[in-house]
């Protein structure tokens, strides 16, 4: 056997080994480098590396085509070999695949295919490291604590089949989360929290976030207790991205026809065309979309509801999923295109909320009249309904009360009981479009812009205790 080290070389020589009818091969080269700190002092700092193969076999037979999948880490050259036997293993095993598909072809091979994987190192904080320390110096200087971590990675995915397609995408994904913290005046601890996504750390000010922070940690000085009930909630775009995502993943055009969920029509079919929002709010993803770009074709190493094995370096492009206010898309693969009758719409790694609106989410703050809640983030997000999309979650790291267009102090946490869905149709504005970090989603889903959201009467349905 040849000694192959480079990822499409791996790739190569797996397809090469294949005896099965069909084969696609995944090869994932991954590099991250964090920091971590607390108490406004450094506390560790690492460089990762790491290598995924992931191999995919189809084996045709009578009563159609089985697909057995095969994932292993630090592949050596001396696992190929073993690892395409057991995905053959698995296809052979298997009864038919539903979403059995032919293997995608005719998709122009990436010009950088036998280049050596993208890389990153703790260079990427060359620029951020000495501003986070002039950060810490003024938050000990304020009198506050700061506590986080930055993390950045390139993932590289090289992929072949066996119907030719060789294709390469090189993942950019940056993170990073700041507590503040200080001292209340009786004593009890105030907490605030900011967070960014970032493909490069060249955009991301540390200093600016503590300064942000310090403002929040200002407000709670003066703390209010508030019952349960419903308010006007001006949501962050943090928020909003954790309650859209969220919509994103239950969208699956399947799920609608089949009657599973708030997008499908009572007495059958889907809500396509239905007007979901009073404003003229639209929802898409873009695998172009500057500064949130995403692998413009897809990688699925599993099938699923929003996903199959079979449509592996399938083109991706713009979709929109919501246009003007109306449904307009729901995510679906070639099988689950051609079982409901729907345009084939597979899911795509970013999303983007425009509204149309130019202000920021202090200047719709500065416009509140009378009372509203200024929310920080939302917390352990799940779902109660399905048909409705109801989730329950909790308010996180500040909840602050606005009068006549100021913010007079902060409140107690809750828990909250909202569909995505309904809110969008209940909302009254919606601010500038920023690109943002999903708290709750975070660690799965980072390439998200939205704008803040006006809600005239988010439900509170209990109050929390939690920080």
């Amino acid at each position: 056997m040849s000694r192959v080290s480079k990822p499409y070389e791996i790739v190569e020589r797996a397809l090469e080994l294949s005896t099965a009818d069909g084969c696609v091969v995944i090869a994932e080269e991954n590099s991250s480098a964090n920091l971590r700190w607390a108490g406004n002092a450094l506390t560790t700092n690492g460089v990762t590396r790491g290598r995924t193969l992931t191999v995919i076999a189809t084996v045709d037979g009578g009563q159609g085509t089985a697909s057995g999948v095969v994932s292993r880490s630090a592949v050596t050259p001396d696992d190929l070999e073993p690892l395409v036997r057991a995905a053959e293993a698995a296809a052979r095993g298997a009864e038919p695949a539903e979403d059995a598909q032919p293997l995608v072809t005719g998709v122009p091979v990436s010009a950088d295919f036998t280049d050596r994987p993208a890389e990153t190192d703790s260079g990427v904080f060359a620029e951020f490291a000495p501003a986070l320390g002039d950060a810490f110096a003024r938050a000990r200087s304020g009198g506050r604590e700061l506590y986080g971590f930055a993390h950045h990675e390139m993932t590289s995915t090289y992929l072949g089949t066996s119907t030719g397609l060789r294709l390469r995408h090189d993942q950019p994904n940056g993170t990073l989360e700041l507590n503040a913290k200080s001292p209340g005046t009786d004593g009890s601890p105030r907490s605030a929290w900011a967070g960014r996504s970032t493909r490069d750390f060249k955009d991301v000010d540390p200093g600016a976030l503590d300064t942000e922070l310090a403002r929040r940690l200002e407000w709670a000085r003066r703390r209010t207790e508030l019952p349960a009930g419903r308010y006007e909630t001006l949501l962050p775009p943090t928020a909003v991205a954790d309650l859209l995502i969220y919509q994103l993943w239950s969208s699956t055009a399947r799920d609608a026809v089949e009657g599973r969920t708030v997008f499908s029509e009572p007495g059958g079919g889907t809500r396509l065309g239905e007007s979901l929002a009073r404003l003229p709010l639209s929802l898409r993803s873009d695998p172009h979309a500057p500064g949130l770009e995403s692998a413009p074709f897809v990688i699925a190493h599993a099938s699923g509801d929003d996903a199959s094995v079979f449509d592996n370096g399938l083109p991706l492009a713009r979709t929109d999923w919501v246009r003007d206010g109306r449904l307009e898309r729901l995510t679906t693969t070639r099988h689950s295109a051609a079982l409901t009758g729907l345009p084939v719409a597979p899911a795509i790694d970013n999303l983007v909320l425009d509204g149309g609106g130019e202000r920021s989410l202090d200047e719709m703050v500065a416009a509140t009249t009378g009372r509203a809640l200024l929310l920080t983030c939302l917390w352990y997000i799940r779902e109660v309904d399905p048909a409705t999309l109801l989730l329950t979650g909790l308010t996180r790291d500040g909840v602050y009360l606005v009068e006549d267009g100021e913010v007079v102090g902060e409140v107690n946490n809750f828990r909250f009981n909202e569909s995505p869905v309904d809110l969008l149709s209940r909302a009254t504005e919606a601010g500038r479009t920023e690109q943002t970090l999903p708290r709750e989603w975070g660690d799965w889903f980072t390439r998200a812009a939205m704008p803040a959201l006006r809600v005239p009467d988010f439900n509170m349905s209990s109050v929390s205790r939690g920080v």
